[in-house]
């Protein structure tokens, strides 16, 4: 399933290597939502990861910037002792500036045509094995 949701570019957070083979980086984007029965605004923050080859996708663009942000939505089961969690990603799979003709390149599937269906699914993500940690993260 591709989403997409326009907004205003909150924090950048730095990569992260997670393991041998997968790397993320997280971004925030600030959403604003007027209320038309009572005319107030509301504030939202929504939280999405780039992962692998577009880490640096997001390079490209300041805080404050207006983006058009492309993503999918993954879900994973996370079990441990006995306890079950579920984690929820937005993978972020492009990053445009709202305004802009062009998307960045760096966010740019490497097909010489554009396209817009996201791509495939990563493999699922196995939790770091941290003892110290409850989350997988």
């Amino acid at each position: 399933m591709a989403l997409e949701v326009t907004g205003k570019l909150f924090m950048v957070f730095a990569t992260q290597q997670v393991n041998d083979t997968f790397k993320k980086r997280e971004f925030v984007i600030e959403l604003s939502d007027m209320n038309p029965n009572t005319g107030m605004t509301f504030t939202n923050y929504a939280s999405f990861q780039l992962v692998q080859d577009k880490v640096s996708s997001i390079d490209a663009f300041n805080v404050g910037d207006e983006l058009k942000v492309s993503f999918s939505i993954r879900g994973n089961r996370w079990e441990k002792d006995g306890n079950v969690r579920f984690i929820t990603n937005l993978n972020a799979w492009r990053v445009e500036r709202v305004g802009d003709n062009q998307v960045n390149p760096a966010a740019q599937n490497t097909a010489t045509a554009p396209s817009n269906t996201p791509p495939p699914a990563a493999a699922p993500q196995a939790p770091v094995n941290n003892e110290d940690s409850d989350l997988p993260f």
